[in-house]
């Protein structure tokens, strides 16, 4: 290892020991591991053509894979063989390690997801390819300036990725706009505008190398050559208009799209990745298959979510329009290919396109998607549509060209079934199964948190890495007086990390003895981060009022980011920092309380924030999040939960026992039902002096003194419009986190049931995840090979 860091050093890097910088070492680190990556990458792209085994092809927007540098030598075994190379060359491996990005490929738990699943993919030796989008500029980078939260460029692709292999040979033209001619029954799409996708792939090794898939991200590059006659003229914006408007395509991650070219580029992103992802993968199938009809049976295609629910009509377009099948036909094979997950039961999450702008971006495809609606019409009269009030409706397109559609939790999926898909279940009755979420234990537990992963190991052997369900065995320890104390001592590590860098980066200081109460993610109305400070300032008024009373000291702990445009969302975000301006401040209550939000929540950040959290927030208003799954990756790493039973909530809490978990608020039926009730909201704040209190402290200004009025129209919704019901679960969630406090402060008791949530949570497990959906949805087998390793 030591010999192949030094020789990447030198010939990669251009550079001699004495004079390279951090940089440097991670760079040539990273080639020596990717080196050991390519035998294990290619056998299992050679097993996979000699076995002639179906493929499984996952599409996504997004793919938030974090740091590889560690990952990668976890799953081939080399992190001690790293870190012994580098200290004999003079170089800190943890420092090398930090040193790495965040890959900005993703923005929450959609991309954290597909991640996992590309983890499980390959350790279970199942043939795959990912497929996204190479964005340069990922989402963004946030910043707080006086609290507001200021998007600029995130630049991870400023510094050379060396874990992709560029692939210019593989190119494919993807077009845009123009018109459809129809000669002697076929037709033929004419674009006004193309880009050229070109791959580059990552190779994504399985858990102790046992097998390789790859992640495929298509760049858009410009097909019109540079224009040198009009720079010779001087025009050089003209000169590079065309490589300007094609890299737009794969620059940044989600768009705004409150305007109408926002809107048209996101479509384009969407097309862009998708058609490159369905033509790749039909040049792969006929490259050893003669027959197109054949193409079931070798290919499982998965939409995440539906972002990519057009691949549904390119499919048909391509068997229609090149291969000359009839219409009703490719209509019917490419369902037979597609599977589609969805992700949510908010209305606005179910993507809708104006037919106005689907028609002049993709002409083709919207004659395909009135083929598929004829099509389902006839066949089932009164069906649903597709194509409603001058709109695409991507949910439908996707659940009607998917023989198979999947919820993400159990609670999900039964709501899926009953209100968003009701009618489509109605006529599909057997369409849509349940494949709850799950996290690979690989980096989640076993890198990411070492003090627990060692403890665990010393305890049951490494097997539990491949085999998450051999946590039950750390069941018998919960009445072990000793590894109790190991076990809480693993914590009391992590957070005197955490308080370590919380110091260095937000100059706050912590008490890790105090409790550590963590809610990070997506700033979004429904998951209540605003239920969270209004709680934690009327905690702060109880301890400012009587601060000799017997308090259990907290820190709280916020992070994520909320989409540009969503003003709301926003909002929320200045507030949490306002607040925690004020709180940090106050001399009476400043051993007592502590809100921190550290910017630019991603990946690497929760690796520090998981593994030392005591209390895990997963208070969403029940029967809008679809599963989570931070709230597996806390209560994994002995963090208890406080939640509604919403989402995957449900099910952990099944798991790890309902006397391990803080139960409050509403069920997603009495949400329904509250809703109905004329003036709920009102009438909530009216019945609760604490929550009374906070509100008016708002509105009146003191959290915000230079300008009183900052938060009148938030504190107007609660009043008048609190769809997400913050209102009337506040007095239940106030009073379960005071019993959070008293159980916190009985230290033995408190990790024994943290040890019951890490025990009990190997069910959610990423690999069982994939389990489900190659034998429920793909109909794909693992690796023979691959099979017999990890049983024996």
């Amino acid at each position: 290892m030591k010999e192949e860091i030094l020789k990447h050093l030198r010939n990669s890097q251009g550079k001699d020991a004495a004079h390279s910088s951090v940089y440097d070492w991670r760079v040539a680190l990273s080639l020596a591991l990717r080196d050991r990556m390519v035998d294990h990458w290619f056998r299992s792209t050679r097993e996979t053509y000699e076995s002639g085994a179906k493929r499984v092809y996952y599409l996504s927007m997004e793919f938030l894979i974090g740091r590889l540098v560690e990952d990668t030598a976890a799953n081939l075994g080399l992190v001690q063989e790293a870190k012994t190379a580098l200290a004999e060359l003079g170089q800190d491996y943890e420092a090398i390690v930090l040193n790495e990005p965040d890959a900005a490929l993703g923005n929450g738990g959609l991309g954290r997801l597909a991640a996992c699943f590309m983890d499980s993919l390959a350790s279970l030796g199942i043939p795959a390819y990912g497929y996204g989008i190479r964005y340069e500029h990922g989402l963004f980078k946030q910043d707080f300036v006086d609290g507001s939260q200021v998007e600029t460029a995130e630049t991870w692709l400023s510094q050379r990725n060396a874990w992709e292999f560029a692939r210019p040979e593989v190119q494919f033209r993807i077009g845009f706009g123009g018109h459809v001619e129809h000669h002697e029954g076929k037709a033929h799409w004419h674009p006004w505008e193309t880009v050229l996708a070109t791959a580059y792939d990552t190779p994504v090794i399985g858990w102790k190398g046992s097998w390789g898939n790859t992640l495929r991200l298509w760049s858009a590059k410009p097909e019109a050559k540079f224009d040198l006659k009009s720079f010779n003229r001087g025009d050089y914006l003209a000169a590079g208009r065309s490589e300007a408007l094609a890299r737009t395509i794969s620059r940044v991650l989600y768009p705004d799209d409150t305007t109408d070219a926002g809107k048209e580029l996101r479509l384009k992103q969407e097309y862009f990745f998708t058609a490159a992802s369905i033509m790749d993968l039909l040049r792969r199938f006929l490259s050893d298959h003669d027959n197109i009809r054949e193409l079931p049976n070798a290919v499982a295609i998965q939409l995440n979510d539906t972002h990519p629910a057009i691949a549904g009509p390119e499919l048909v377009r391509l068997m229609v329009d090149e291969h000359d099948v009839p219409m009703a036909e490719a209509i019917g094979l490419a369902r037979q290919c597609l599977g589609y997950t969805n992700h949510t039961l908010l209305p606005e999450a179910l993507e809708r396109w104006h037919i106005g702008l689907l028609g002049r971006v993709l002409p083709r495809h919207l004659e395909i998607i009135r083929a598929i609606e004829d099509d389902q019409q006839a066949k089932h009269p009164g069906s649903p549509r597709i194509l409603e009030q001058d709109h695409v409706r991507m949910g439908e397109l996707a659940f009607i060209m998917a023989h198979k559609v999947n919820g993400v939790s159990a609670l999900h999926t039964d709501l899926v079934k009953e209100t968003v898909f009701a009618d489509l279940n109605r006529i599909h009755p057997k369409r849509i199964v349940n494949e709850t979420n799950g996290i690979t234990p690989r980096r989640w537990l076993h890198t990411c948190n070492a003090p627990l992963s060692e403890l665990v190991t010393q305890e049951i052997g490494e097997g539990w890495v491949g085999d998450l369900e051999q946590l039950k065995a750390l069941n018998q320890k919960s009445g072990d007086r000793t590894f109790l104390d190991a076990f809480s001592a693993a914590k009391r590590q992590n957070k005197e990390q955490l308080a370590d860098w919380i110091a260095q980066s937000c100059d706050i200081q912590i008490d890790p003895a105090a409790m550590f109460d963590i809610q990070i993610k997506r700033i979004h109305e429904y998951k209540r981060q605003l239920m969270n400070i209004l709680e934690t300032i009327a905690l702060w008024n109880e301890m400012h009022d009587a601060p000799n009373a017997e308090w259990t000291p907290r820190v709280k702990i916020f992070g994520g980011k909320a989409a540009p445009g969503y003003h709301v969302a926003k909002q929320i975000i200045h507030l949490i920092n306002d607040v925690a301006r004020v709180i940090n401040n106050d001399r009476v209550t400043k051993d007592l309380l502590k809100v921190v939000y550290p910017p630019n929540y991603n990946v690497t950040m929760a690796e520090r924030l998981i593994p030392a959290a005591d209390l895990s927030e997963q208070i969403s208003t029940a029967g809008k999040e679809a599963s989570g799954t931070g709230n597996m990756k806390f209560a994994l790493n002995g963090a208890l939960t406080i939640g509604t039973l919403d989402g995957a909530n449900v099910e952990i809490r099944e798991h790890v026992g309902s006397e391990n978990f803080f139960l409050f608020g509403l069920t997603a039926q009495e949400v329904v039902e509250r809703r109905h009730v004329h003036g709920f909201s009102r009438a909530a704040i009216e019945a609760s002096p604490r929550l009374t209190r906070v509100l008016g402290q708002i509105f009146e200004g003191v959290f915000s003194p230079s300008d009183p009025s900052r938060y009148h129209g938030l504190i107007g919704t609660l009043y008048d419009h609190d769809y997400f019901l913050v209102t009337c679960d506040f007095d239940s969630y106030f009073d379960t986190q005071r019993r959070v406090d008293e159980v916190y402060r009985n230290p033995q008791n408190w990790a024994a049931m943290a040890l019951r949530n890490t025990a009990n949570m190997g069910w959610f497990s990423s690999d069982r995840t994939i389990k489900g959906y190659a034998r429920d949805i793909w109909q794909v087998n693992a690796s023979e090979k691959v099979r017999l390793e990890l049983t024996g």
